[in-house]
């Protein structure tokens, strides 16, 4: 049968593993991390990422992005640090989009100066940034689009057809817009990474990270990442499987919900800003528009100087205030006490991060619900 490109199709059937035992409906675990040498695989081994339920989910991810191979981490990080390593050496150089997860800004800051890897971040990545930055040793360019938390959009066609024109690779954070919302490999990006912990688990109880690419940029991810240890259990490998099953169904409630809360917030007179691309007031909408499928559950807003920050969060009654983002239950957090905490105040101000903000994470719960709650929590905290 033809491949179907229907993502409800590719996350239930793509690389599903079956039980050619008993028939059962859902894969088999293979837990074992001893193998014979001597069977039908080669040498297989968890820390190899080439155990049967590590290989059928690398599969399915990589069908989601339109890759040609997927590989599965035991963290976003332990994912996004395996790309660097395998691509960038001492003497090397990247560019990065300055408006990047915290955690990937401070491995960057702290790594990167040991291991003799020069690196340009950019506050606005277009083609003047870019070309400016260009060094002769410049191997790379990484980006994330929407960013976190100002939920900014980066034009990927305009940096794949610069990485392309000066021989250079590239690599996206595509968690926040999932590959529901975002195939950015349709746009010439090499290297597709998430935080499976967020949108592919989505249910707030996996930690794992995915990357997807071709073939032959994984043969060299691979040869890194086996050295590192980033690898996943295969019992985790197998609730991550389960929990993509319904991954299309989950962002595209989410992503409709959002929507229509952000426009709620926009018109709200305690709200300061809302940052949300599916805004037509957003500075960036119709790039997302032109390169997103939907604009995702995830938003940011500021609140107006008369709202307490800790009594607004304290009366939440359904938004539950918590690290992490995209599970089934809307949360949020202060991105200056959480996710950007490792960053000093002053890189905080530079990339537009006030005390203020709140990143939000849109759950499955119906978006009348969630508005009542804002609204309840934003009546109570108000300064009289």
């Amino acid at each position: 049968m033809k491949e179907n490109r229907n993502p409800n199709y590719i996350c239930v059937h793509a690389g599903q593993l079956k039980d050619e035992i008993y028939g059962g409906a859902t894969a088999p675990i293979y837990t074992s991390t001893a193998y014979d040498y001597r069977g039908p695989g080669t040498n297989l081994y968890p820390r190899y990422f080439n155990t049967p339920n590590q290989v059928a989910l690398g599969k399915k991810i990589a069908a989601l992005e339109n890759s040609e191979a997927g590989m599965i981490f035991g963290s976003g990080m332990a994912a996004i640090s395996a790309v660097f390593l395998a691509f960038l050496k001492s003497g090397d150089h990247i560019i990065l989009q300055r408006a990047i997860y915290g955690g990937t800004s401070h491995f960057v800051s702290a790594e990167f100066e040991k291991l003799g890897i020069d690196f340009t971040m950019i506050e606005h990545v277009d083609k003047q940034s870019l070309e400016a930055s260009l060094k002769s040793n410049t191997k790379m360019v990484y980006i994330e689009t929407p960013s976190n938390p100002l939920l900014e959009i980066t034009d990927l066609s305009l940096v794949s057809a610069f990485a392309k024109a000066n021989s250079l690779i590239t690599a996206i954070d595509n968690t926040f817009a999932s590959p529901i919302n975002q195939t950015p490999a349709d746009f010439g990006i090499d290297i597709i990474i998430h935080s499976a912990t967020k949108y592919l688990g989505g249910h707030s109880d996996i930690c794992a990270g995915t990357v997807s690419c071709s073939q032959q940029h994984m043969e060299r991810i691979w040869n890194t990442a086996k050295n590192y240890g980033g690898s996943l259990s295969d019992q985790t490998v197998y609730l991550l499987e389960r929990s993509m099953k319904t991954l299309a169904l989950r962002v595209k409630k989410q992503s409709r919900s959002a929507k229509k809360i952000a426009k709620f917030l926009e018109k709200h007179s305690s709200i300061k800003k809302v940052n949300y691309p599916g805004l037509k007031s957003h500075p960036q909408h119709q790039l997302a528009k032109s390169q997103m499928n939907a604009y995702g559950g995830m938003m940011s807003f500021e609140l107006e100087d008369d709202i307490d920050q800790s009594i607004f969060l304290e009366n939440l009654e359904v938004i539950f205030p918590a690290l992490s983002l995209a599970g089934v239950e809307s949360t949020i957090l202060a991105p200056t006490t959480t996710s950007h905490s490792l960053l000093s105040p002053e890189e905080r101000k530079e990339q537009g991060i006030s005390d203020r903000l709140l990143r939000f994470s849109v759950g499955i719960e119906e978006a009348r619900i969630l508005i009542a709650d804002l609204e309840n929590a934003i009546s109570k905290s108000q300064n009289k």
